[in-house]
């Protein structure tokens, strides 16, 4: 029976992504193989950081009793987690759960795309600014399904570019959602609108992150 590091579990609004606004149940796991310059839980990515090991059903347990349908495995990088593939079938296992995995886009996808009633996965493609565009896996988006969700973080124009070539590349908008997002304070919302109508992104949508307009944007556990 696997257990899995979790430097927290909180109940908020999603922040981000197609569920924006709505409830979630947000599982946190400790440790990430990034290093993005602009990381804003670079609490919860190191060895060290303090957590509390779970087993597939004690997590399950904590996740239902929230009483929340939304479920959101973030981190630190989730899919790091030994045996995570035993946690996301007891998930699964409930249909009344709409799973969603944020992954850093650097680790395969291929083993959990076959599954019964396979989770959502919002894939991050990091784009220059984040200082970690060589460990993009670009062969997880033979696997992507309507569900899914490509996210890319803008700091400034070169990043949009940047974005804009791998959505043409891999036809990203006819597969999945597209999202694109502003580090926040590096870049303005409308310099991103602007760039979108100038090259006419069709199915790309800009989204602004929610817990850190509602919130301090530095407070944990929203």
């Amino acid at each position: 029976m696997g257990k899995y590091k979790v430097v927290e579990i909180f109940t908020s609004i999603n922040g981000e992504g197609r569920r924006a606004g709505q409830l979630a149940v947000f599982v946190r796991f400790q440790r990430c193989n990034l290093q993005c310059a602009y990381c804003d839980t670079r609490w919860a990515n190191t060895e060290t950081a303090a957590y509390k090991e779970f087993t597939a059903e004690e997590l399950y347990s904590c996740i239902k009793k929230t009483g929340i349908q939304n479920v959101t495995l973030t981190g630190g990088e989730p899919l790091l987690q030994q045996d995570i593939g035993e946690l996301l079938h007891r998930l699964a296992a409930d249909k009344a759960l709409s799973v969603e995995i944020e992954t850093n886009g650097s680790i395969s996808i291929a083993a959990f795309c076959g599954m019964a009633n396979p989770p959502s996965f919002t894939l991050d493609y990091k784009l220059p600014g984040s200082g970690m565009e060589s460990m993009m896996n670009t062969d997880n988006y033979q696997y992507l399904k309507p569900q899914d969700t490509v996210k890319f973080v803008a700091a400034g124009m070169d990043d949009l570019e940047r974005a804009r070539q791998i959505i043409e590349r891999y036809r990203l908008t006819e597969k999945c959602a597209v999202y694109f997002s502003p580090v926040f304070g590096a870049i303005a919302p409308e310099a991103i609108v602007e760039f979108m109508k100038r090259y006419r992104l069709n199915g790309v949508n800009l989204q602004l992150q929610l817990h850190k307009l509602i919130w301090d944007p530095q407070r944990r556990g929203v």
